[in-house]
């Protein structure tokens, strides 16, 4: 019988995950600047702005395959060329690690 995987892709596993507390966040963001806390410091949000849609959707589809590797999701919108994406972890609660990493990633795609 085949084994389901833990993490990564397929899997219903969430990745398990340590909340960061006020200091490490704080320190976390020092290097993510676009970054802000929302939502009683349990999320961090920036809003991405391209030349168009189709630069805004390719971003949007880096961002999705790194989100599935790592079995860790974004909740986003975008409008035209626009993507407002938020990241938190809801089973810790609060920021992570994998928040941070997820955030370093959206900048790197984004050329920043």
């Amino acid at each position: 019988m085949a084994q389901k995987p833990t993490s990564g892709t397929n899997s219903t596993t969430p990745p398990q995950v340590t909340k960061l507390d006020t200091d490490a966040i704080t320190a976390a963001l020092v290097d993510r600047p676009g970054w802000v806390l929302v939502d009683d410091n349990r999320a961090i949000e920036r809003e991405f702005v391209f030349a168009g849609f189709n630069a805004a959707f390719a971003f949007m589809t880096r961002v999705a395959l790194a989100a599935e590797r790592a079995n860790h999701h974004p909740e986003w919108s975008n409008v035209y060329n626009r993507v407002l994406i938020r990241w938190t972890t809801h089973s810790s609660a609060g920021l992570t690690d994998l928040d941070m990493q997820l955030a370093r990633s959206c900048d790197h795609f984004a050329g920043d």
